[in-house]
């Protein structure tokens, strides 16, 4: 059988980038991988050894890609990691209300149909299959609607088809996709699975799809190889692995820190407001697009909401005006804790009563600074850090980084760190000013079963305590916590 790709007793040549046993490890024609493992198990380590990314002592990794008829490994493999689908490392320039303000946008900021027909033109000879691919993708997608719009404007889900679509045009041998279907709605995480089964059956592509999710492995997956410890495991069937995996926790916070959590003393300076937020017939436009119109939204104290619909509806925009992040929030007849917008009240000590975390905050963490510091950032409502903090809130930082089990990793700096360690960083960032508004816009992004237990959990107990409000968006309705008992679903325009 062809073996595409092959590396035995692979050892990287990095020792910082080394597993902790030599890999063996085969791709071969007609497979479909899914390559699963807890987070910070050394995922994208492997994938890295793959596609060449770390260079290995000895032989190295050997190709097959025939009948492509391109050289280079870099033409024929194409990997989209989870921190492209956040903007990437082209994307230094980005700041967190970038997406919301206009005036940061000017005549050469790419759009969506630019950026596609380049990536196009640069992937190979304008044929026939080609087009109709292309065509194909744009109605799937739905990116006709999205061609003129700015990059910089789209939302995490629209933002993840467009890198797909993009990676796709060049028609690679092997596509890799990190956590492909996380910020998808349903039904565009059916049609991804539809197409990737039938782009992998029409074309000589072989996929290989990185999971943290364990249960998101799609029927047209072949084979399972497991990364556990920092080793990589033998290849299985998916039949096999499916019904050999361990169990899904039920629960993951113990008993003593959830009565730690219950046990925060409150602090004097809480708003203690009977409506936190009020919208009346709030209305945002870019443009031509209408975003929201004339929505009508009271949130009590002490709800939870779950805040959803498709990709675009302009949940993200929602939340941006509610945190101030969007300028045309100034324009809207808005309250927050019972003050209205725009009545003089500082942007700031709003601030200061909301944890967040979002796609837009975890694109904008692209500084390589110890993670505690980034914890600490929450406190000052920073993007980095940028006054000293007491020792005080060291502790609740690391009270905080304890409960979401990232001892040890205080000083590991942000970009050393697996995506998921990065999103419990970030969450961790979220609580530790003990908010009265906790907003939480996709936060189980990139986790393992296990983490994404464990944060439910955290968010279960933290809604227990007093004056204590939340607003939860997500495409999966099994990702919700128990506590959430109210509902908001927005309609794309």
């Amino acid at each position: 059988m062809q073996k595409i790709i092959r590396i035995e007793q692979g050892v990287c040549r990095m020792p910082q980038c080394r597993l902790a046993a030599p890999v063996d490890f085969e791709l071969c024609d007609g497979e479909h991988l899914a390559i699963v493992g807890l987070n910070a198990s050394g995922k994208s380590m492997l994938v890295n050894m793959m596609v060449g990314r770390y260079p290995l002592m000895g032989v190295g990794a050997t190709y097959d890609f025939s009948p492509s008829q391109k050289k280079l490994v870099s033409d024929n493999i194409k990997y989209i990691t989870f921190c492209d689908s956040y903007g990437g490392d082209n994307d230094r320039t980005y700041f967190l209300q970038q997406r919301w303000n206009q005036m940061e946008i000017d005549e050469s900021t790419p759009t969506v149909g630019a950026l596609l027909e380049e990536a196009y033109r640069q992937s190979g000879e304008d044929t026939a299959e080609r087009r109709a691919l292309q065509t194909h993708l744009y109605q799937l997608f739905h990116l006709d609607l999205l061609l003129d719009k700015y990059i910089i404007l789209l939302s995490s889900g629209e933002l993840r088809k467009f890198q797909i679509t993009k990676i796709l045009l060049a028609m690679p041998r092997v596509l890799v996709l990190d956590n492909p279907f996380i910020g998808l709605d349903a039904n565009t995480r059916d049609q991804l699975r539809d197409l990737l089964r039938t782009v992998s059956n029409e074309i000589a592509l072989q996929v290989v799809l990185v999971l943290s999710k364990s249960d998101d492995i799609p029927s047209f997956i072949t084979h399972v190889v497991e990364v556990k410890d920092l080793k990589v495991l033998p290849k299985v069937s998916r039949e096999a692995f499916l019904r050999d995996r361990s169990p899904f926790p039920t629960r993951v916070l113990d008993d003593e820190k959830a009565n730690e959590i219950l046990a925060l003393p409150y602090n004097d300076e809480e708003y203690h407001a009977e409506e936190v937020v009020s919208m009346r017939k709030v209305s945002i436009r870019y443009g031509n697009r209408t975003i929201l119109k004339e929505l009508d939204w009271h949130v009590m104290n002490g709800e939870r909401w779950a805040l959803s619909g498709q990709n675009g509806a302009g949940k993200s925009t929602l939340l941006s005006l509610v945190c101030a992040d969007n300028p045309q929030s100034y324009a809207c007849d808005i309250s927050l804790f019972g003050i209205p917008r725009g009545s003089g009240e500082s942007i700031w000590d709003i601030k200061k009563h909301i944890g967040y975390v979002s796609p837009e905050l975890h694109r904008a963490y692209r500084r390589d600074m110890p993670a505690i510091r980034i914890v600490a950032s929450g406190l000052k409502d920073s993007v980095g850090l940028y006054v000293k903090p007491s020792e005080g809130d060291y502790d609740k930082c690391r009270f905080w980084m304890r409960i979401f089990g990232l001892e040890g990793l205080e000083e590991r700096t942000f970009l050393k760190l697996s995506s998921g360690e990065q999103r419990l960083v970030l969450l961790a960032r979220a609580f530790v000013k003990d908010p009265e508004l906790l907003i939480l816009d996709e936060p189980l992004h990139g986790l393992d079963n296990v983490n994404r237990r464990l944060v439910k959990d955290i968010i279960e107990a933290f809604c227990q305590r007093k004056n204590k409000t939340m607003i939860f968006v997500t495409h999966y309705q099994e990702e919700l916590p128990s506590c959430i008992n109210h509902h908001l679903f927005l309609q794309r325009n």
